[in-house]
């Protein structure tokens, strides 16, 4: 009976480690290089993420350094840097692309702080909506009486305490990173 929400675990988890990823990408005023290796980059051909095309290294907390594989596509990886919504200027030095993270504004810190909570809200329906797919099948289950009605409200009630807990959880991460974007 409690397989039916047990099956589900793994759904509620992938959203947290998809938030978790799209959070990376969300500028501090620390380098990472998840801020940078999946701006996409025409290469060979066809749109190639970063990362792909170079190794991404953090020799300072404010400096990003981008060493190319193939130096012959140095300028469409700058091109592709400058035109990102990141406000980042790339410094090259043969097959080396440097950038350092000029510092946050209070305006970029409270967009970044938009921008976030509206990744957590995004992710919050994310958890609704399989909490109510998951309800919709505890119902159903109920209708062609494969559960019993006790069952039923103990599922939802379980369902609930679930739910409860992750959403706890992105509450928590969005509290970190928030405190992330304003440490200066």
């Amino acid at each position: 009976m409690l397989s039916l929400i047990e099956n589900h675990k793994p759904n509620f988890q992938k959203i947290i480690e998809h938030l978790k990823k799209e959070l990376l990408t969300l500028r501090t005023s620390r380098a990472t290089p998840a801020l940078v290796e999946n701006i996409l980059v025409e290469a060979y051909g066809s749109k190639t993420p970063l990362k792909q095309l170079a190794g991404i290294t953090i020799p300072e907390t404010r400096t990003i350094m981008i060493q190319l594989w193939d130096k012959n596509i140095i300028k469409e990886v700058e091109k592709s840097i400058s035109q990102s919504n990141l406000n980042l200027s790339p410094n090259t030095e043969g097959n080396i692309i440097r950038i350092n993270l000029p510092s946050l504004t209070e305006e970029n810190r409270k967009n970044l702080i938009k921008i976030l909570h509206q990744k957590l809200e995004q992710n919050r329906i994310e958890i609704r909506n399989l909490r109510d797919k998951i309800k919709e099948e505890i119902v159903n289950k109920f209708k062609e009486k494969e559960v019993s009605e006790d069952d039923k409200f103990k599922l939802i009630e379980e369902l609930d305490k679930i739910t409860h807990k992750y959403n706890e959880e992105i509450k928590g991460i969005g509290e970190k990173k928030e405190k992330e974007i304003m440490t200066i």
